[in-house]
C-alpha cells in the first residue's frame, strides 16, 4: 500500500493520507522500459528535415579543373569533390524519418514506472477536483505556493478536460497542466513534481 499526502483544493493538506490505487502503483520501477519509452518519444519529436548537398547537387565543376598531367599538382577531377571549398559533402546527414513506435503494454509499463518513481520520491500530491470558472493565472499560482512547489517544474493531471484549469495555467512558468490519460512517461520523469486529482486516480483513465 502507497500513500500520498492529500489536499483540498484550496492547497490546505488533509489529515488523512490518499491510498493510491494499488494497481497503478505496485511500487515497480522499471528503468528500462522508462528509458526505452523516453527513447522513443524524443525520436519521434524529431523532424528529420536535416540536409546537405553531395557532390551531384552542389553547382559548379562540369569540366576538370586541369589537365591530368604535367602540372605538378595533384589530379583533380572536379570542383565538387569534398575537398575543395564549395564541393559537396561526404556521408552527410539527409532527410529521414526518426519515428518508431513500442507496444501499448510497454509504453503502459513505463507510464506506470514514471507513476511509481514519483510516489517513491515522494513527490505526488494527490487534490480535490479543480474547478475554475474561469482562467485565473493568480488563483493557479496561489494554489503552487500553498503546495510548497514554488520554483519546482510542476505537472498538474486533470481528470478529463478542464479547459479553465488548462488555461489558468498556461502562462505559469514551469508549470504544465494535462489530463491524466495524455501523460506520457517523458512528461512524468520530466516534472519535478506531480499533482493529481483524486478523480482521475480514482477512475485511472489511460492507466
Amino acid at each position: 500500500m502507497i500513500n500520498a499526502p492529500k489536499y483540498s483544493a484550496a492547497g490546505v493538506p488533509s489529515k488523512d493520507a490518499f491510498v493510491l490505487p494499488s494497481d497503478l502503483f505496485d511500487g515497480t520501477v522499471n528503468e528500462a522500459v522508462l528509458h526505452q519509452a523516453v527513447k522513443t518519444y524524443l525520436g519521434n519529436q524529431r523532424q528529420g528535415t536535416h540536409k546537405v548537398k553531395t557532390r551531384a547537387e552542389v553547382s559548379g565543376g562540369n569540366q576538370k579543373p586541369w589537365k591530368q598531367k604535367g602540372t605538378g599538382r595533384a589530379r583533380q577531377g572536379t570542383t565538387r569533390a569534398a575537398q575543395w571549398r564549395g564541393g559537396g559533402v561526404v556521408f552527410g546527414p539527409s532527410p529521414r524519418d526518426y519515428r518508431t513506435d513500442i507496444p501499448k503494454k510497454v509504453r503502459q509499463l513505463a507510464r506506470r514506472s514514471g507513476f511509481n518513481a514519483k510516489a517513491r520520491e515522494g513527490n505526488l500530491h494527490v487534490i480535490e477536483a479543480l474547478s475554475f470558472e474561469a482562467p485565473k493565472t493568480s488563483r493557479m499560482l496561489e494554489l503552487v505556493e500553498k503546495l510548497g512547489l514554488t520554483g519546482k517544474r510542476v505537472l498538474v493531471l486533470t481528470a478529463g478536460a478542464k479547459p479553465n484549469v488548462y488555461l489558468s495555467g498556461r502562462n505559469v512558468q514551469r508549470l504544465e497542466v494535462l489530463p491524466f490519460a495524455e501523460a506520457t512517461a517523458y512528461d512524468l520523469l520530466l516534472a519535478e513534481a506531480l499533482v493529481v486529482e483524486a478523480d482521475a486516480l480514482s477512475t485511472k483513465e489511460g492507466a
